[in-house]
């Protein structure tokens, strides 16, 4: 007995003592179900990695950009791992603020990464962030109401297609709209659908450059048919509608069409949130024969900051996070339908998920058709999908989406609204020195 209590001591004091040089890191995190979730499974690292100590600060999305925007361009060093965005990668790592992932571990298989969103989080053929979970957009439709009209979609439509089944789908005498789209101010909201659909009718932003290009007949194209499109066929107080609102409308059976994220596909599909669960179909988001597809690129990814004293540590856990063991070990708690979504081919591979994930391949289909590197028809000198890789971008994308949506509420002409949007990205552009 005395041996006993004496092994247990030395047991307890060894333990004591490694504890005491456990390296601890901190990771910043948006507070979204899949994060929440790896808190719960850090478990399997901390078993696997029992020298590293987890300390989690988790945040509402936009208090994160903010937090950690400030403390990386203030080289604060609060956290040793990042949450953030495709649009901030190729921003700061340009200017040096984040460390290359090149230690992520023999197995890891970075060329498993999906490569449209390995490209978004790339700069020089160097990784700089490890997707999380990604997205592309695509179209969610009523097979019913499809039917009804007398029409099949096809897999990849035309915006014309798309304007033909509105018109025909829009019952307003029984609450249907025809289409639902995203009309709320904001970099992120109705800019980030009109952006990448722009892309599809041969606009962009600023020309190679950098002179904006708001008043060239391509904006002018997409800003008319978008207009007219959500007038004859969206939903009443469309300019209010972002992704929840028209996720809603669906859900209710009260668009025949809705063009959006990927990731909303598992909760249309979903019989205990969705009364039309079993009449959803999908396709790629549409084109008007230019080579672009009207559908965005986005990832939340794992960083790790150039300031971090524990840059090792810090990228075992990244590895460990976005790894296919990862995904396994959702599966195997959670189930594949569960398994964070749009960053390895491999999961779309696996039969399992194709079974538990009918949107699967469509939605693989729509991430690979986006190319953040070459977004456009013409050349550009940014990259980015449906948002613009400068730090202006954010400012300068919600006010020109407020400008957007005052035209979708018949508040100001399209004409009006790209006059003024061409002279705010004017005076941007002329500000941060881009044009004289």
């Amino acid at each position: 007995m005395k041996l006993r209590t004496f092994t247990l001591g030395l047991f307890s004091a060894s333990a004591l003592a490694f504890a005491a040089h456990a390296e601890s890191i901190t990771i910043a995190t948006v507070n979204n179900g899949d994060m929440v979730r790896m808190q719960k499974l850090t478990d399997d690292f901390t078993a696997k990695n029992p020298d590293i100590q987890l300390q989690w600060v988790t945040l509402e999305e936009n208090v994160l950009r903010e937090r950690v925007t400030t403390d990386i361009a203030t080289k604060g060093g609060q956290y040793d791992v990042m949450t953030i965005g495709t649009y901030e990668v190729p921003i700061w790592a340009k200017q040096n603020w984040l460390l290359p992932l090149d230690k992520l571990g023999d197995d890891y298989d970075v060329k498993d990464i999906i490569p449209a969103i390995a490209g978004g989080l790339s700069v020089d053929g160097k990784l700089y962030a490890a997707p999380f979970y990604g997205e592309s957009s695509f179209v969610m439709y009523r097979k019913d109401l499809m039917e009804k009209a007398g029409l099949k979609m096809p897999d990849a439509p035309t915006w014309d297609f798309i304007k033909q089944a509105a018109d025909k789908m829009t019952d307003r005498a029984n609450g249907v709209n025809g289409v639902c789209l995203r009309g709320k101010a904001g970099w992120g909201e109705n800019m980030a659908f009109l952006t990448a659909m722009s892309n599809s009718f041969g606009a962009r932003w600023f020309d190679e450059n950098w002179k904006p290009q708001f008043d060239r007949p391509e904006w002018k194209n997409t800003l008319q048919f978008y207009v007219d499109l959500m007038k004859a066929d969206g939903p009443e107080g469309a300019s209010s509608n972002g992704f929840n609102e028209n996720l809603a409308l669906f859900q209710q059976g009260k668009c025949g069409m809705w063009i959006d994220a990927t990731v909303a596909a598992s909760f249309v599909s979903d019989p205990k949130n969705s009364t039309v669960a079993d009449k959803v179909g999908y396709a790629l988001a549409p084109d008007n024969g230019l080579g672009k597809r009207g559908n965005w690129l986005w990832a939340w990814s794992l960083a790790i900051p150039a300031g971090t004293q524990k840059a090792d540590a810090a990228q075992k856990f990244v590895s460990w996070a976005t790894s296919k063991h990862y995904a396994e070990l959702v599966a195997s708690k959670e189930g594949w339908a569960n398994v964070p979504p749009g960053t390895r081919s491999s999961l779309y591979a696996n039969p399992e998920y194709q079974k538990a994930a009918p949107f699967a391949k469509m939605t693989l289909d729509s991430i690979n058709s986006a190319d953040p590197t070459h977004p456009t028809v013409k050349p550009v000198p940014y990259v980015g999908v449906q948002f613009v890789a400068i730090p202006e971008f954010q400012g300068l994308g919600t006010t020109v989406g407020q400008l957007f949506s005052a035209a979708l509420a018949g508040q100001s002409s399209v004409d009006d609204a790209l006059k003024q949007a061409q002279d705010a990205a004017t005076a941007t552009m002329t500000e941060g020195g881009y044009i004289k």
